[in-house]
């Protein structure tokens, strides 16, 4: 199975493949015997460390889209937009 994202942490080479198998083993989130809340619990920890991701906005305007392009606008070119005062 493909990947989405792998950021190669802790000097470990970045995977862009795995299988079900492996993650059930090794996921460090997600793995054989973790329970919904205790994930949830792991997950609300870890986030709230984390800062917002560089590329965020202009990568949910394309995710949004299935990895489409936002539509082009009157003037014909195709824009992914920035909030000013958002964050």
């Amino acid at each position: 199975m493909s990947l989405c994202h792998d950021y190669g942490p802790n000097g470990r080479a970045i995977a862009w493949e795995t299988t079900i198998g492996a993650q059930r083993r090794g996921n460090i989130h997600v793995k054989e015997g973790i329970s919904e809340n205790e994930f949830a619990v792991k997950r609300k920890a870890r986030d709230a460390t984390l800062e917002l991701p560089v590329l965020i906005f202009q990568s949910l305007q394309v995710n949004v889209r299935a990895g489409q392009m936002p539509p082009s606008e009157s003037n014909g070119a195709c824009y992914l937009k920035m909030p000013i005062n958002a964050f």
